[in-house]
């Protein structure tokens, strides 16, 4: 199973994300619910990076399946919007595929 960590700001910005495990709905290399995943918070990362000057702190472990994403000044409006649409995306992932995705929302 895929945990997702949403992180949230006192005003419901939305300032990064952790990915952690592996959905295993199929097969390595086969996984689409993983791929899914994995390339939307990957796309979102290369995005606010290539598109932005926010900074950003990030570290990952491809093995476990783990990935994290946290801004770390004020966001601009690309971020937000980057960021919203990455939680629209994973969101929409999870309706169908509630056994390999778990979402959870938390204020720092």
């Amino acid at each position: 199973m895929i945990n997702v960590t949403i992180y949230k700001d006192s005003s419901d910005q939305f300032v990064g994300f952790e990915f952690d495990g592996h959905a295993e709905a199929d097969e390595y290399g086969r996984d689409i619910v993983c791929a899914a995943a994995s390339v939307l918070s990957i796309n979102t990362i290369n995005s606010i990076e290539e598109f932005t000057d926010d900074a950003f702190e990030c570290d990952s472990d491809e093995e476990s399946g783990y990935l994290m994403f946290r801004l770390t000044e004020e966001l601009s409006n690309e971020s937000k919007i980057l960021m919203k649409s990455l939680v629209l995306g994973i969101k929409e992932i999870q309706k169908d595929n509630e056994k390999y995705i778990k979402i959870v929302f938390k204020e720092v």
